[in-house]
């Protein structure tokens, strides 16, 4: 499969060692800035930034490439991505995070959320702790933990480092140099407390994920997430 890296940052090269390394080629490099002609791919991943994202996603959709991205802060404008898509039968996986282990621990969140709705003693809360440049806070991984728990809760929304009502689900970010991502969950009443954490050691996790992401999304057409790749019922 010829790839297109739409975003040549960190990620970017993580990715293009394993999609290498499972017999991929890479055909497009894009720091943003350049003009490239997406045709040339089979598939495209996006690791951009937020000022770029939906640009490049507009650009493969319109162009019948089907296109992964995982760069957060630009969801804003999501709906009409995923309009566009339709619009024009491409094919468009988004995902706040697209290492397979945090993709599971987001169903694990769900069912853990959905269990504790009842029992209204303990207090709720999420904790982010990423590399210091990251641009965003907070993470789109730990919003997608809050909306999880939203959805099935009772808060109304979420709301970044302490929660001025009872009502709204706090999440602490934290920026510390060389930490690739750690997002813990946690619940805590006088009596005990229940963490469900997720730390990753590196971003080849991540790299992983968003290339099999691209090999599943070839040569169909639609809006998907992970957990259609990972048949997750």
């Amino acid at each position: 499969m010829k790839i297109a890296l739409l975003g040549y940052g960190r990620m970017g090269k993580e990715i293009e060692k394993i999609a290498i390394s499972r017999g991929h080629e890479i055909v497009i490099k894009s720091e943003g800035i350049e003009a490239y002609d997406i045709t040339m791919a089979d598939a495209a991943i996006d690791f951009s930034i937020p000022d770029s994202a939906f640009k490049n996603i507009s650009n493969c959709i319109q162009h019948q490439v089907p296109v992964v991205s995982g760069t957060t802060g630009w969801l804003e404008k999501y709906a009409d991505a995923v309009a566009l898509c339709h619009e024009n039968k491409g094919a468009f996986i988004y995902a706040s995070n697209f290492s397979l282990g945090v993709n599971i621990f987001f169903e694990l969140n769900n069912q853990l959320a959905k269990m504790m709705r009842q029992l209204k003693d303990y207090s709720v809360s999420i904790e982010e702790i990423h590399h210091t440049q990251k641009l965003d806070a907070p993470s789109g991984t730990a919003i997608t933990l809050a909306e999880g728990i939203l959805e099935n809760s009772d808060f109304s929304q979420w709301e970044l480092d302490q929660a001025t009502t009872k009502d709204n689900l706090p999440i602490y970010a934290k920026r510390i140099a060389d930490v690739p991502g750690t997002h813990t969950v946690s619940y805590t009443s006088e009596v005990d407390e229940i963490h469900i954490n997720h730390t990753a050691k590196n971003r080849q996790g991540f790299a992983l994920g968003a290339v099999i992401a691209a090999e599943w999304l070839l040569n169909k057409t639609g809006v998907y997430s992970m957990r259609d790749v990972l048949n997750i019922v």
